[in-house]
């Protein structure tokens, strides 16, 4: 029976065509403007064949937003442009969200994006400084540094106003000094809620296990902070999606072979499990969830962010389905083929030691957060923050190839028929035996580069943050 008061259907409302209908083509879609530089290629720029790609692409076919109030907090975070921090800026300040950031320079695709968001403040400069203008040390080792000083005024400006704070420190300057400066800065400025991005220290959990320089300077960081009462959440991140590239990096190079195939080397057991990430898609959402849970929540607990926990074997297999190409695993050494700051070469050496490949046993490895309890907790804990992960088959899909052709790749425009598998998992159950050849791949100018990925630019920071 129809209703006695039907409801009133409006006939004022406009309809906006999608981009390209009627001839009405954005400016960007234009022949002026098809050819892209690959250097525009960001986690953040709507041009981005990213996120025009991406299934959770949210720029695409925007809906009309009803009126919601911004949130009235700031964020200070450091090495901005790093993946974490990046990944954190671009959803916070997408949803209204202030950001207080520093910058190490302006060069590079990502920083040069952080500097042109409007709501984020920019901070120029190193959390560390030279006591004499002529030291040319290399400040990324391992050990104290008595003549490189901590930037005690950038770090004050920072927090000016900042209600919460995401901090990941790196190695440049002197991490443990840098750290407990900036947990100092915070406390005296009122932070609210400050999540700091941790590692373990494994010799702490095993005396056994060696320590890995970097993650025992965070896990010195973790300690102090712990201390000073900071209301403080620990994140553990787990391997980072975005660290795979057939470029000469060490560890996470997925080496192209002649035949269109791909070959990870690495000293882990391929049969042992080990928690992923990705961390420009999901570092963020997860941290502002983090926030918006609340110090109430979540102080003094450590949370493992980690979306998927694979085995080096399930690891290729993900990758071989994304690509469509032969992925195999081969254990062995890690190779260094590039120039590396000290500090990475430190944490590199104590790293094959601690994941030896000479372990024959899976459930020998060391677990990679140290703790065999958090670890436990992958991909749980992740889940409760944030349900739309990328994982690392869909990364490989939809991220690798275009990562790989801003660097400067065209393995993805070649034919490769011999290495397409046909069958899922074919090609990865057996390991590739190390017997100590090495294949250079060639020529490859980004060898001098050190870590500074050609195309997209990205400093070294970003490899480990």
């Amino acid at each position: 029976m129809p209703s006695s008061n039907p409801i009133n259907i409006r006939t004022d409302l406009t309809i906006r065509p999608a981009p390209g209908e009627n001839g009405n083509a954005s400016p960007k879609t234009s022949a002026a403007h098809s050819a892209r530089h690959k250097h525009t290629r960001s986690s953040y720029s709507e041009s981005s064949p990213i996120t025009a790609m991406s299934r959770n692409n949210s720029l695409t076919y925007r809906p009309l937003k009803r009126s919601t109030p911004s949130p009235d907090k700031t964020i200070a975070v450091i090495n901005a442009s790093g993946r974490q921090a990046a990944s954190l800026i671009r959803i916070a300040t997408a949803v209204g969200y202030k950001v207080r950031a520093q910058l190490r320079n302006l060069e590079g695709v990502i920083a040069t994006e952080v500097a042109m968001n409007p709501n984020v403040s920019v901070f120029v400069g190193e959390l560390y400084l030279r006591n004499k203008p002529d030291d040319k040390r290399d400040v990324t080792v391992h050990r104290h540094l008595p003549e490189i000083l901590v930037n005690h005024t950038l770090i004050s400006q920072l927090f000016n106003g900042a209600q919460l704070a995401f901090i990941n420190t790196t190695f440049y300057g002197n991490e443990i000094q840098i750290g407990e400066a900036i947990a100092d800065a915070a406390k005296k400025a009122g932070v609210q809620h400050y999540v700091y991005s941790s590692m373990p220290d494994h010799a702490a959990y095993n005396p056994e296990w060696p320590s890995l320089p970097l993650w025992a300077a965070k896990h010195d960081v973790e300690k102090y902070v712990r201390k000073i009462g900071l209301p403080a959440t620990f994140i553990y991140t787990g391997i980072y999606n975005n660290n795979f590239t057939s470029l000469l990096y060490p560890l996470f190079c997925m080496q192209l072979q002649t035949d269109g195939s791909f070959v990870w080397q690495a000293p882990f057991h391929p049969n042992a499990k080990l928690p992923w990430l990705d961390a420009e898609h999901d570092v963020g959402p997860a941290i502002l969830q983090v926030f918006k849970d609340g110090a109430e929540k979540w102080s003094g607990k450590r949370i493992a962010l980690a979306y998927e926990y694979l085995t080096p074997l399930e690891a290729c297999r993900a990758f071989e389905q994304g690509l469509g190409r032969r992925v195999r695993y081969k254990r062995g050494p890690i190779d260094l083929k590039v120039k590396i700051p000290e500090g990475y070469r430190e944490q590199l050496e104590a790293l094959e030691k601690l994941f030896s490949p000479n372990n024959n046993d899976p459930a020998k490895q060391p677990p990679y957060f140290g703790d065999s309890e958090l670890e436990k907790r992958c991909p749980d804990d992740a889940m409760k923050l944030w349900e739309g992960p990328r994982g690392l088959e869909e990364y490989a899909r939809e991220i690798f190839p275009l990562e790989e052709e801003a660097n400067g790749m065209t393995w993805m425009r070649e034919e490769g028929d011999d290495a397409t598998f046909e069958a899922p998992g074919e090609g990865n159950e057996d390991v590739v035996e190390d017997n100590g050849e090495v294949d250079d791949g060639g020529d490859d100018e980004s060898v001098d580069e050190g870590l500074i990925m050609r195309g997209l630019k990205r400093d070294e920071e970003s490899w480990l943050a």
